[in-house]
């Protein structure tokens, strides 16, 4: 991709478990991403989308070196992340920025909200008055300067989420991992904060990973779109033609449960319904790892992995029996 900011080739997390009693006592491995690869422009946002256990908040934090990866490259602005020393990463790390989940979380308790934003300049030695910094960034996420003496406690679920927000963009990153930042979320409030992730992203030039598990918000804010299952990517591509033309099995099925905003066509179209659940990452299945939920496996399927293949123009699936 020209101008990538991101690029990450052949990723893999694998995770070692205590041996299970019995059976020899066995060695076991989770395999919790497994050879992913995708790239960020500059400016992009990338959704990273699929169930629970997909592998996509490890791939986050692959990527942020909060976990250091099994295996596979990490690049970040032309600079492989595995060939920095601490201090260097230390310095890379003020342009990667995280937002997540629980806003009440991941705030301190104890730390009025404007200690909690000027945090990251404190922990980077950048020294001198950051009041006005502060007030800045409240400002800019839609709070007021009077909100930096109070506590997070005093603040709701989406104003909470705000101030993470203010907190990430304090050391002016290039790239933020949002990992499901409205999931926590009232639907209500839901809307207002990804159209703040818009706007901040219109204003600032960020890219932006988007984890989600909920289709429907990932489609407002996305350019492109990676289909993740039992840590690969199923499918990836621009958004609009993800969402609107899927040729993997996995990403019509998710598509087909996203809620239709027509009662009539939501009332007569048919969604398909995944048996069974997801296969335990200890023991994933032969093959195609979607094959055991998958209405058009085959003996191929079981027996060879596919590889991502161009469907279109920018987009790619891993499917022995694409759709359409």
């Amino acid at each position: 991709m020209t101008d990538s900011l991101l690029h990450v080739h052949g990723l893999v997390k694998e995770f070692h478990l205590k041996p299970a009693r019995g059976a020899g006592w066995k060695k076991r491995i989770v395999q919790a991403v497994s050879g992913v690869s995708f790239d960020v422009a500059r400016g992009e946002t990338l959704g990273l989308v699929g169930e629970s256990g997909s592998g996509k908040t490890t791939v986050g934090r692959c990527v942020l070196r909060l976990l250091e990866p099994t295996a596979g490259q990490v690049s970040f602005d032309g600079v492989d992340l595995a060939t920095l020393s601490f201090d260097e990463l230390r310095e890379v790390r003020r342009r990667m920025q995280i937002v997540f989940q629980d806003p009440y979380a991941s705030l301190d308790p104890k730390m009025t909200v404007g200690a909690s934003i000027a945090e990251p300049l404190v922990v980077q030695g950048i020294g001198g008055d950051h009041q006005e910094k502060v007030v800045s960034l409240l400002e800019l996420v839609g709070l007021s300067a009077d909100h930096a003496r109070r506590f997070p406690h005093e603040f709701s679920g989406g104003q909470r989420q705000r101030i993470g927000v203010a907190r990430a963009l304090a050391l002016d990153p290039a790239l933020i991992v949002l990992d499901e930042p409205v999931s926590a979320l009232d639907v209500s409030i839901q809307a207002g904060v990804v159209n703040l992730f818009d706007d901040l992203q219109q204003r600032l030039g960020m890219s932006y990973i988007f984890i989600a598990h909920d289709l429907s918000v990932v489609r407002h804010i996305a350019d492109r779109v990676a289909v993740m299952y039992l840590g690969k990517i199923m499918e990836i591509g621009p958004a609009e033609q993800v969402y609107e033309h899927p040729t993997h099995p996995y990403t019509k099925a998710l598509l087909s449960a996203v809620p239709l905003p027509n009662p009539r066509v939501e009332r007569g179209r048919s969604r398909i319904m995944l048996e069974g659940d997801v296969p335990s990452p200890v023991n994933p299945p032969s093959g195609c790892r979607f094959r055991t939920r998958c209405w058009k496996a085959t003996e191929l399927c079981s027996m060879q992995e596919p590889e991502l293949q161009m469907r279109a123009d920018g987009q790619s699936s891993a499917c022995h029996h694409p759709e359409g």
